[in-house]
């Protein structure tokens, strides 16, 4: 799967390869629905809760003896397979989801790479320039930083259509809620050095 490259001002520079084992990947829509869930579950407050085996009441005896009643041996109703049971696992298709959603965005041609982008100061202005020129203003445009650069991270705040994330923090809600995904070099870098296992 390739994405076009563009240079710090904007400019098209041609393409580049971007990693099959998060871009060309099998997209799965309940796998995404998921993430987007739990990701939204996150941002709640916390204070909901579930209780683990040492936590639910009852256990301290075998519910029935071990031989001679035909039933499967069980030794406390606290067990994750007992309704009323302890929760067992939480879920562990994050990598997964996030890869199905890069997929995605890349199947709809909708990944570029910027070369760079280092700016000496806080210039907004520079920042809007390089996005029209690569046709970009006009559109949700998610950013991915390889390393947090504060004078980025200042340039880009202002404007309504961007958002910038970290590449070791995108998850798969911020994916599907953009139109576009712009990645540094860096930021595609450290994505793939994180999530490529």
């Amino acid at each position: 799967m390739d994405a076009k490259l563009y240079s710090p001002d904007g400019a098209a520079k041609g393409t580049t390869a971007l990693p099959d084992e998060l871009f060309a990947q099998p997209v799965h829509e309940h796998l995404l629905w998921l993430s987007v869930k739990r990701h939204l579950g996150n941002q709640r407050q916390g204070t909901a809760k579930v209780k683990g085996r040492g936590e639910v009441s009852g256990g301290g005896r075998k519910p029935w003896r071990q031989k001679g009643t035909g039933r499967a041996r069980a030794g406390s109703n606290t067990s994750p397979l007992w309704p009323g049971g302890g929760r067992a696992f939480g879920p562990k298709q994050r990598r997964a989801a996030l890869a199905a959603a890069l997929s995605q965005k890349a199947s709809e041609q909708a990944v570029s790479v910027l070369e760079s982008l280092t700016l000496e100061a806080p210039q907004t202005r520079q920042v809007v320039a390089m996005l029209k020129t690569m046709g970009l203003y006009d559109k949700r445009t998610l950013l991915v930083l390889g390393d947090a650069d504060a004078n980025v991270i200042k340039s880009c705040r202002n404007l309504r259509n961007l958002r910038t994330t970290l590449a070791h923090q995108i998850n798969a809600y911020e994916l599907l809620d953009c139109e576009q995904v712009l990645l540094t070099a860096g930021g595609l870098a450290r994505v793939r050095e994180v999530f490529v296992k």
